[in-house]
């Protein structure tokens, strides 16, 4: 499981879609939902971000270890 809150919402959807496999996003309720490549998913997001001026919060279960470490290097680089 991995935390992050999200500042660069428009390059950290790039990543995510380039990532190979689901990559999941955990709700409040516990309910997983992969947003890789899921345009309507993602516009909700958005919404949120937005809500949140600029700010995304936001914990994801990634299975793949390279998807992982893509999410991660992003998140170094953004930061």
């Amino acid at each position: 499981m991995l935390k992050l809150n999200v500042l660069n919402l428009e390059r950290f959807l790039d990543v995510v879609n380039g990532c190979r496999n689901a990559i999941n996003m955990i709700g409040a309720d516990g309910q997983k939902e992969n947003i890789n490549k899921k345009d309507s998913i993602q516009r909700e997001i958005q919404g949120e971000y937005s809500k949140n001026k600029g700010l995304l919060p936001i914990t994801l279960e990634i299975s793949d270890y390279k998807d992982y470490l893509s999410i991660v290097y992003y998140y170094i680089g953004d930061c």
